[in-house]
């Protein structure tokens, strides 16, 4: 039995609980969680806006910890190793995007790390990280490698969780289109996701350019990286920044109007929505993608192997993202802050703060 915290109905608050984790098989890897990210999608599972959610519910899919012991076929990893769990623990492992090492768009579906049916193991509903222990087979689990200019003094982690979810959805589609010196990303929001893009693109070299409804944010844009920040709201100045982006990162989370975006698309540009509201986006003219041949997609997380390598990436170029650190009694109050998008940028859990 772990510690943890559950919700057990949409409308009511999280609470403290226990639930029970297997013992760790062959190819199990039983971890001590650390610390655990609060993602927006937690939220939105949590109080049924995605529907299908089934209580109790632990949530939680950006974890870091300690492995405290492994199955007799573990071979990756070792009692003490750091590691990193992320949105999913388990797919099919047979379909093309599986052997593609894209896991994350498994044909049967992957085993996501709350609320999945785990088929392996006996149809159980996965539950989450806001808890004090987690077992997870070895092939979907990360290591967590030693961070340029942090102090490795443990409570650099906090600030390492957000990568296994906001850290990889923003960097693999820069890597799917291959960002580089010289090419100009936008990022539109500057929340847990954007603040993340706008640190790895710089990262990889590009221009970066901040689009914000409202005035206010120019400063911390600037301060993440940005090298410029356009008010969306200002037609003026979406006017001026017509065909000048190659590839725009939609991390909003609330349907928005797509068309001023896409009209600072450079041709062949892109436009990928990261961001996934529950109510419909409003249409796009299709005629706009064909004059300049733009494109507009969709991306999901990453698999385990672009995960890992996005943590090598962001360690060797010394990324984490920018949290706010928490304690058990306060995750109720983060939610409701989550959706006032009043934190700067990412809630994370103690977990030792667990009754």
């Amino acid at each position: 039995m772990v510690s943890a915290v559950a919700a057990f109905s949409a409308d009511q608050p999280l609470e403290a609980t226990t639930i029970e984790r297997r013992l760790p098989g062959p190819d199990d890897v039983d971890i001590a969680i650390a610390y655990c990210g609060l993602c927006h999608s937690d939220v939105h599972t949590v109080r049924g806006e995605w529907n299908h959610t089934e209580y109790p519910l632990v949530p939680g899919h950006e974890i870091v910890g300690t492995v405290t012991r492994v199955g007799s076929d573990v071979t990756r990893f070792a009692p003490g190793d750091v590691v990193g769990v992320g949105c999913f623990v388990d797919s099919c492992r047979e379909c093309d995007s599986c052997l593609d090492g894209l896991e994350q768009y498994c044909d049967r579906g992957a085993t996501l790390t709350y609320g999945s049916v785990d088929h392996r193991h006996g149809g159980a509903r996965t539950q989450g990280g806001y808890a004090t222990g987690i077992v997870v087979d070895q092939r979907y689990v990360l290591r967590i490698p030693r961070w340029a200019g942090l102090e490795d003094d443990g409570r650099h982690l906090a600030a390492v969780a957000p990568l296994l979810c906001a850290g990889i959805t923003t960097y693999s589609p820069m890597r799917y289109f291959g960002v580089d010196d010289g090419d100009v990303v936008g990022v539109v929001g500057l929340g847990g996701l954007g603040h993340m893009a706008v640190k790895i693109a710089k990262a990889m070299g590009a221009r970066v350019v901040v689009f914000s409804r409202t005035p206010g944010k120019e400063h911390d844009a600037l301060r993440l990286g940005a090298d410029d920040v356009i008010i969306s709201s200002d037609a003026g100045q979406m006017k001026d920044a017509s065909r000048s982006i190659d590839l725009i990162l939609d991390t909003v989370a609330a349907s928005h109007d797509l068309m001023p975006y896409l009209r600072t698309l450079r041709r062949d540009g892109a436009l990928m929505q990261l961001g996934l509201p529950p109510e419909p986006m409003p249409p796009i003219d299709s005629s706009l993608l064909a004059r300049r041949r733009l494109a507009y997609a969709g991306s999901m997380i990453g698999g385990i192997e672009e995960t890992q390598e996005m943590l090598d990436f962001c360690a060797e170029n010394g990324i984490t993202a920018d949290i706010e650190l928490i304690g058990a009694g306060q995750i109720n109050e983060a939610f409701d802050r989550m959706v006032a998008s009043d934190v700067k940028y990412r809630f994370v859990l103690d977990a030792a703060t667990l009754p």
